[in-house]
């Protein structure tokens, strides 16, 4: 049982204790360990945590209100601005907010180490409001654009940021239930687009509505951060320590606040004696350079050279199975499936309207299913369930696109293999990756290396969005199927060898377990 757990964690190498240099100091903080342990024996109440968390979801659902609220009005808005017919500028409405996700990803890391999580938080919401107000007010297909691409930026920013929150003000014994919390708030906001957008077909303008209705959750965004509280790990990442303790306070409540302190102090202490005697302070400062914007887009030119170059460094290999992770949930095909499944619907018989609340209702619960067994399961069993449910939809897709299949039973394969593929997607591969990845980064890099893999997001959420239709032409669906099941079972693989279990752990445990050996 030993030696399976070692070669399942291989890239995640503990150092021993005889590699410390400094024994006697690590014994004296032990004793310390001992006697405040009684109070970590009681897990801390998750309520007084659960307010700023709740107010942190609130970027994800704005998340997912802008990514659908253009589907239902987009025949209105090309009638009014006079470009109905023009394919082109009706592809730009959709995809010009994926541009400016991708320029507030990448910025996301240095915005949210700079000026805090709290005010990151409010800069997110300033361009989803001015620019949904742009978008609500415009007279030209231009104003709608400009619109679009300040919500974007908002986008962008407001998912990384999400997660780093999340992850950093919940206690380690709820961290995966609240992390849940995003998915289930971009599900619910993609679900409120579709319901805000019923009556635009029967009212002259309602689209307009649409826009002005999504700056009232994003006006409560930015002054529901003025009362939550700021990270403590970003304060103590600060040198404010005193801020830190306050804060630990509120969130976990005074008789957690030594404890979660000293575990701060612990890695801090860890990270100096153990990276500068294996000369990784350098490497972790060339990383920091790495995860610069300017970098970021050399990384995305010449990929092989960046992760050949991550995955011979433990440092960067976190980074690297964070990008792949990214890079895998977008590959298995999920955003294919939803912008195809309006015509595979419309093949089987089901309205369009109906259509899009049957994926919904099946995300939703896929994704109320994981908050449930996130902390019970763990992320990592979750991953694998998922993605390997994801490859047996792809198989029923397969199936029912083939030629020998014919009548209503290839309409039911279709139709349920791809509700099935959604449902498996919400279980892990959609909700887990946003919350591991804040988990497993080192504190000093954890914001960055969040922007960098949230830019791999968005660069191949463009791509799949922009190939899928042609590729479906030119290749059908038969084999398109095929090779985003191949990409699941290929994910089923990698986390299985690469991603370590986080469940229950505290962050500060988890970055020892990952420090580099000597």
């Amino acid at each position: 049982m030993r030696g399976h757990r070692t070669g399942e964690f291989s890239m995640y190498k503990r150092m021993s204790s005889r590699d410390f240099t400094v024994a006697a100091d690590v014994e004296d903080n032990s004793v310390v360990s001992q006697s405040i342990l009684d109070q970590e024996i009681t897990n801390p109440s998750w309520r007084l945590s659960f307010p700023h968390v709740l107010a942190a979801t609130i970027s994800a659902f704005l998340f997912g209100y802008h990514l659908g609220v253009v589907n239902e009005p987009l025949e209105s808005i090309s009638l009014d601005l006079g470009f109905n017919g023009n394919t082109l500028a009706e592809g730009l409405v959709v995809s010009t907010c994926l541009g400016g996700a991708l320029i507030g990803s990448l910025f996301s890391g240095w915005i949210a180490d700079g000026i805090g999580r709290r005010r990151a938080f409010q800069l997110c919401a300033l361009p989803m409001i001015v620019g949904a107000s742009i978008s609500a007010t415009t007279t030209t297909l231009a104003g709608m654009l400009l619109g679009r691409l300040l919500v974007g930026t908002g986008m962008g920013l407001g998912p990384p940021v999400s997660s780093l929150y999340v992850t950093e003000v919940s206690p380690s014994f709820v961290r995966g239930t609240y992390g849940s919390f995003i998915q289930i708030a971009t599900c619910l906001g993609l679900m409120g687009a579709l319901f805000i957008g019923i009556p635009v077909r029967e009212i002259a303008g309602w689209w307009r509505i649409c826009f002005w209705v999504s700056t009232v959750p994003a006006g409560i965004l930015a002054l529901s951060m003025m009362f939550c509280a700021e990270s403590p790990h970003w304060l103590y990442k600060q040198g404010r320590i005193a801020e830190a303790e306050a804060e630990f306070e509120r969130l976990l409540g005074g008789a957690h606040v030594k404890f979660a302190m000293q575990e701060l102090s612990k890695l801090d202490r860890g990270m100096i004696q153990m990276m500068c005697i294996s000369q990784n302070c350098f490497m972790v400062d060339v990383l920091e350079l790495l995860l610069s914007p300017s970098v970021s887009f050399f990384c995305f030119i010449f990929p092989h050279v960046f992760f050949r170059f991550c995955y011979s460094h433990v440092p960067f290999a976190v980074v690297f199975i964070g990008s792949s992770l990214f890079a895998l949930q977008q590959l298995s095909g999920i955003n294919a499936i939803f912008y195809f499944s309006s015509t595979v619907f419309k093949n089987a018989g089901v309205p369009s309207d109906l259509a899009n609340v049957f994926v919904g209702i099946a995300n939703l619960s896929g994704s109320v299913i994981a908050m449930v067994l996130m902390d019970k399961m763990g992320r990592k069993v979750l991953l694998l369930w998922s993605f390997s449910g994801m490859a047996v939809s792809m198989g029923l897709q397969v199936v029912a696109a083939s030629s020998n299949m014919l009548g209503s039973g290839t309409l039911y394969l279709s139709v349920g293999g791809m509700l099935m593929f959604v449902f498996t997607f919400a279980i892990g591969a959609g909700p887990v990756p946003g919350l591991l990845l804040p988990e497993i980064f080192p504190s000093r890099i954890r914001a960055k290396a969040m922007a960098v893999c949230m830019s791999v997001h968005w660069v191949i959420n463009f791509f799949v969005g922009l190939l899928f239709l042609r590729l479906l032409e030119q290749l059908g669906p038969r084999f398109l199927y095929t090779i985003f099941g191949t990409v699941c079972l290929m994910a089923v693989v990698f986390v299985k060898r690469n991603v370590m279990e986080t469940k229950g752990k505290s962050l500060q445990e988890i970055e020892i377990a990952l420090l580099p050996p000597e």
